[in-house]
């Protein structure tokens, strides 16, 4: 993105934010550095998705990024961690196509898999920090049984550390995975409410979640001073209030990640945004969610505007049987639209080449694809390039993509939030 485009594009937003005060060029030049710009990457896009760790180099990806996630390590109800698939993991042998430094994993080397191209990825981009990620939506059934006491907490954060930082890895041996992981990302889906079916909740998982995170806190300190520590966070007031003691348990982050995506989905009968931006005056429903909301619910608790990094999504929420006309936008719809990898559910490298009419409001900052039956809302650059400068403005702490797998050969999601959080 040219500078003067930049500059008018913060200027709009710094209008519809009613930061009148901002000289956008003079504030833009002077807050450029610190921003975080964090992708997850996907612990299974190795097999389906045949999208590889090589991959966040070669588009370009990783040069643009301060913080990869690699999700997940999963949580026992033993107070352990373990991994979710130690053959992706650190037991699969990389070949030389697949390989960041095209060298193809040898018989017997002491670890091979992801974890070993992980190591190869930093040390090719010295400045980028890699967290392992615990938990996620089908991940967190045991948080609550693991975080229970003060001797399973204690134990679980033994565990993490253990096995991701130190790097002793079953079958290896100690030591061998050391040096592949900065830090620490919980994304435990959802203390005190519900998650995935099954998830194990418990009223006083508010208190217990901010327990475990002093606890992990202090033995990644005693571990390594500069060791990370982040977590994923609900866009619901009603989830983060079920929770999480906010105040209390940024003391202990180095920042957070919110949910900026999902906002509404094809579990609801009618179309919605994925991610809008600011709260749509069209919306129908009786909550009505939005990025900004969520950022004003989570300032008005005590959240550091620094430490406040916001999800943007890389894949869209489709919907099928849209047959009412118009724009589409809040249409009842038959179920979930067709997807590669799951119904309703599209990667942005998919969707930008569907057919069909594009729409855009910028007020609301969103826009959505509609061919007068599917209807799907995602985010391309030009939305990416609003966020960026919301997020700017507002002086937050950067932006999270969930995953980069779902960007395109050109990395063109996260160039545009590069463009503008560099």
């Amino acid at each position: 993105m040219n500078r003067s485009l930049k500059n008018k594009t913060l200027i709009t937003l710094s209008l519809l934010l009613g930061l009148t005060a901002i000289s956008a060029p003079a504030q833009a030049e002077s807050a450029r550095t610190g921003f975080k710009r964090v992708a997850y990457f996907i612990q299974w896009g190795v097999y389906g998705r045949n999208y590889h760790v090589k991959d966040v180099d070669t588009t370009g990806a990783a040069a643009k990024l301060t913080h990869l996630n690699y999700a997940f390590g999963f949580v026992g109800a033993d107070s352990s961690c373990y991994s979710a698939d130690p053959w992706a993991d650190w037991q699969r042998p990389v070949p030389a196509e697949q390989s960041v430094d095209g060298v193809a994993d040898a018989p017997g080397q002491a670890l091979n898999g992801n974890l070993n191209q992980l190591r190869k990825l930093k040390a090719k981009h010295p400045g980028l920090k890699v967290l392992i990620s615990l938990g996620g939506w089908t991940g967190s059934k045991y948080f609550s049984d693991a975080v229970l006491t003060a001797e399973s907490r204690a134990r679980l954060a033994q565990s993490c550390i253990g096995l991701w930082l130190r790097g002793d890895l079953p079958g290896l041996e100690p030591g061998a995975g050391a040096g592949v992981f900065d830090g620490i990302d919980l994304d435990w889906e959802w203390p005190g409410s519900s998650g995935a079916e099954g998830n194990v909740i418990r009223a006083e998982d508010k208190q217990n979640f901010t327990l475990f995170v002093e606890e992990l806190r202090r033995q990644l300190t005693a571990y390594a001073a500069d060791a990370q520590l982040t977590a994923f966070l609900p866009a619901a007031a009603a989830k983060i209030d079920a929770g999480f003691e906010v105040r209390r348990v940024f003391r202990q982050l180095d920042f957070a990640t919110v949910q900026g995506y999902d906002l509404h989905g094809t579990w609801e009968p009618q179309t919605g945004h994925n991610g809008n931006l600011f709260t749509d005056r069209r919306d129908p429903n009786p909550v009505k969610y939005s990025v900004d909301q969520t950022v004003r619910d989570y300032l008005s608790r005590g959240a550091p505007g620094r430490k406040l990094v916001v999800g943007v999504p890389a894949y869209g929420q489709g919907w099928t049987g849209v047959t009412a006309g118009g724009d589409g936008l809040y249409k009842p719809a038959t179920g979930p639209a067709p997807g590669k990898w799951a119904p309703g559910n599209e990667d942005y490298k998919d969707l930008v080449n569907k057919p069909g009419k594009r729409y855009r409001d910028l007020r609301t900052g969103a826009m959505w694809l509609y061919d007068g039956n599917e209807f799907w809302s995602y985010d391309d650059p030009a939305m990416m390039v609003q966020k960026a400068a919301y997020i700017r403005l507002k002086g937050l702490g950067g932006s999270m993509m969930w995953s980069i797998d779902q960007d395109d050969s050109r990395a063109s999601l996260t160039t545009a939030l590069y463009s503008v959080l560099r």
